[in-house]
């Protein structure tokens, strides 16, 4: 059996990168969509995600519990050390990762690729102001963020993820299956 990949699914705040994961998922079994472990509380609005107090987050660390962790704004984000067990199983496990973090997956998974997903900062900044959770001033921010390039010599696929949900599932599913091989 081939080993499945780690992808990590980079993008801009309001790209979507939650949404696709999920249609990802559920359009094709052979995708695992890994749920973050976040110091964030379980109620706070956004992703989907166990939520661990910091003293937790480091015990797991600290026992080798995540393949991956980092820490952004404030929080610490881990991927938990089981997602390995679905690439062993064949699957292509999706995360979503920051991108200061990509060098450090590419080093612990064999094999790896980036889904960097973008989008038209008018459809970011339209994205952003529907889901009600930002003043005027934080989306702002969020998109002076957007165009942060990615670190060089990561194996990167780029879709952009402007129009129906479907069409950018198609297409990353095209472009993907090449790779499966």
């Amino acid at each position: 059996m081939t080993q499945g990949r780690f992808i990590a699914v980079v993008g801009p705040s309001g790209v979507g990168k939650d949404s696709v994961m999920a249609a990802l998922a559920s359009r094709d079994a052979r995708f695992a969509v890994v749920r973050r472990m976040i110091t964030r509380p379980d109620e706070a609005v956004g992703e989907d995600h166990t939520s661990v107090t910091e003293a937790e987050f480091d015990r797991i660390e600290n026992a080798g519990g995540f393949a991956v962790s980092w820490r952004a704004h404030g929080l610490s984000y881990g991927i938990p050390s089981s997602a390995q067990d679905d690439i062993a199983q064949g699957r292509d496990v999706l995360a979503n990762l920051s991108r200061g973090v990509l060098a450090a997956a590419q080093a612990r998974f064999a094999r790896f690729a980036v889904l960097s997903l973008t989008a038209p900062v008018e459809v970011l900044a339209q994205r952003l102001a529907g889901r009600g959770r930002e003043t005027d001033d934080q989306i702002a921010d969020r998109l002076s963020l957007s165009a942060s390039p990615l670190p060089k010599g990561l194996p990167v696929i780029s879709v952009e993820n402007a129009g129906p949900l479907d069409q950018t599932v198609d297409e990353i599913l095209t472009r993907l299956q090449p790779q499966r091989a």
